[in-house]
């Protein structure tokens, strides 16, 4: 097979100063979400989480569009297999979506959506499951499941409430209307906005900033935060006494401790006229 006959792949990856960016690349029909790509994104995010050198990931699209949700095309031919066997496919799509959330989700780095434009249904579940959003003032979000007589199926009903409330959420999914980067910004569905020449540079420079203290400590924090609406305080202490446990054993911690010292005796030194 010719290179000009291999199928280009859905998405790209690049990792550079620790930070891996992830590209859905279906810019020709708006980076919609269809199973080859879900499979090769699940894939992708799992080769990261095993990469020791990256430290945190983050994802936008190709084109104008971050990701228009899920591939139509798809539901097309979902919708065209025997009446007997329709439900039992779209429970195994239901599973390998949830895959897919739960990979990105349970990341043990943090990820950002660096949201280059058009974010809707699964596109924009897929950016509400990282840890922060980074959106271009050329952006908007929406929840348009409805408009498709479908409920969020991609974490939006899990997600959306803890960044916008109940009531809120409930209103954009119920809508289905679009968000622009303004009220996106005003009600905590994103976090920063930025130009969209400068979207991706700003995204890759945060996650630099965050990719600065103990990886072990971030993923242990990570594990635990994203619990924390659904476990007691008495639940988060325990958690967290296990998980400083595991930090007292890390080579972070201990030369992160011996180099505070070492300054320490230094500085003493220093200040000791008879040294």
């Amino acid at each position: 097979m010719t290179d000009s006959q291999r199928t280009p792949t859905r998405i790209e990856v690049s990792i550079e100063r620790q930070v891996a960016t992830i590209a859905l690349n279906r810019p020709e029909v708006r980076n919609a979400i269809d199973d080859e790509m879900r499979g090769e994104l699940v894939a992708a995010l799992d080769a990261l989480a095993a990469d020791a050198a990256v430290r945190t990931v983050v994802v936008t699209g190709r084109g104008k569009a971050f990701c228009a949700g899920g591939d139509i095309s798809g539901m097309q031919r979902r919708l065209q297999a025997p009446p007997g066997e329709v439900a039992f496919n779209g429970w195994k799509r239901q599973q390998r979506t949830h895959h897919l959330v739960a990979a990105l989700h349970d990341l043990g780095k943090p990820t950002i959506a660096a949201v280059n434009g058009a974010a809707a249904g699964l596109g924009c579940d897929l950016a509400l499951c990282c840890d922060f959003i980074i959106a271009s003032d050329a952006a908007s979000l929406a929840m348009t499941y409805v408009l498709r007589g479908l409920i969020p199926d991609g974490g939006g009903m899990y997600f959306l409430p803890r960044r916008v409330g109940l009531a809120r959420a409930k209103e954009l999914i119920f809508s289905g209307r679009r968000v622009l980067p303004e009220e996106a910004l005003a009600i905590g569905m994103v976090d920063r906005v930025t130009r969209p020449e400068s979207l991706l540079a700003d995204a890759q420079a945060w996650a630099e900033e965050l990719s600065q203290g103990s990886a072990a400590a971030v993923a242990l924090a990570k594990s635990i935060l994203n619990q924390t609406f659904e476990t007691s305080a008495e639940q988060v202490f325990a958690a967290g006494s296990q998980a400083q446990g595991i930090c007292y054993t890390t080579r972070e911690h201990q030369e992160s401790v011996a180099a505070f010292l070492n300054k320490t005796a230094k500085d003493t030194r220093a200040k000791d006229p008879r040294s």
